[in-house]
């Protein structure tokens, strides 16, 4: 099958060049910004289109790698041309494909939702991560399995998940992804705090923040926890929380300390940890 892209961003120079470096046909790329295409085309052997028309008349499937906002939008053009057979796909990872495609069985066509689980930063570098990231897929129905087996082909780890589950997923994403930059920058403000310039914080943190992270990753979070929590250690828990200065911030460490401690009581079941359940939970009620 005939690959087409409408939008030449980040994803859609990803997904084009890990395509062709795969073995898929990529037919080209249309966008807005004819420059874009071009140089999208240009990196992955293929057409840049002037003409949508003609990009749609081209391929079998067609992503759409245009911003979460101008998809619907991107997909109501394309159905003014013939896309009997075709398979559209988006890239988000927070709208569902009936959310845009839910009239595409009446077109003769089938619409996916195909996420990649990573945060793709680079035009030009992302694409050698393709092989290692699991992409969500969801869709029609009748067409999913074939398409599935048809995304294997080129190597890519695919899990289908129900339309239902969409923000769930999403939402699990983006706190791996996003919010641990939210941890991260307030320890490097209370290192700042401690004396240290905020790019000697930076650094001081590197090999903490990687280091557990890959081990959490490699071994899972029961056998990666270490810290006060772990040990039952309510004294250190104590200290920790008189050192924090706004209640916002204490009901945060608050908080993510009983996350911890189940992951601590499924890593030692039959470790004590009631007296300082019983603290987090009086603490947490104060604020």
């Amino acid at each position: 099958m005939k690959i087409g892209f409408i939008g030449a961003g980040k994803v859609g120079f990803s997904l084009g060049k890990y395509f062709c470096e795969h073995g898929l046909e990529v037919t080209g790329y249309y966008s807005r910004n004819f420059q874009s295409a071009k140089e999208a085309a240009a990196f992955t052997s293929s057409a840049a289109y002037e003409n949508r028309s003609e990009l749609v008349a081209n391929s079998d499937v067609l992503f759409l790698t245009v911003t979460d906002c101008a998809i619907a939008d991107t997909y109501a053009a394309v159905c003014e041309e013939d896309i009997r057979g075709k398979i559209i796909c988006h890239c988000s990872g927070a709208l569902t494909a009936e959310s845009v495609f839910s009239d595409i069985e009446r077109h003769g066509a089938a619409g996916f939702s195909v996420h990649p689980l990573i945060a793709v930063s680079s035009r030009y570098d992302s694409y050698r991560q393709l092989a290692d990231v699991f992409f969500t897929l969801e869709g029609t129905e009748s067409k999913r399995e074939e398409f599935r087996e048809w995304l294997k082909t080129a190597g890519l780890n695919v899990q289908c998940i129900p339309a239902d589950a969409k923000v769930k997923y999403h939402c699990a994403a983006a706190i791996a992804s996003n919010q641990v930059i939210a941890l991260f920058a307030q320890s490097q403000h209370l290192l700042t705090e401690c004396g240290f310039s905020q790019d000697t914080a930076r650094q001081a943190l590197v090999p903490l923040f990687l280091g557990n992270a890959r081990q959490t990753a490699e071994s899972g979070p029961a056998n990666a926890l270490t810290g006060p929590v772990e040990r039952g250690d309510k004294g250190t828990i104590e200290k920790h929380l008189k050192v924090l200065d706004c209640s916002e911030d204490k009901l945060l460490y608050l908080l993510l300390s009983k996350k911890l401690l189940k992951t601590a009581k499924e890593k030692h079941p039959s470790r004590d940890y009631s007296s300082i359940e019983n603290f987090i939970n009086a603490e947490t009620e104060k604020i």
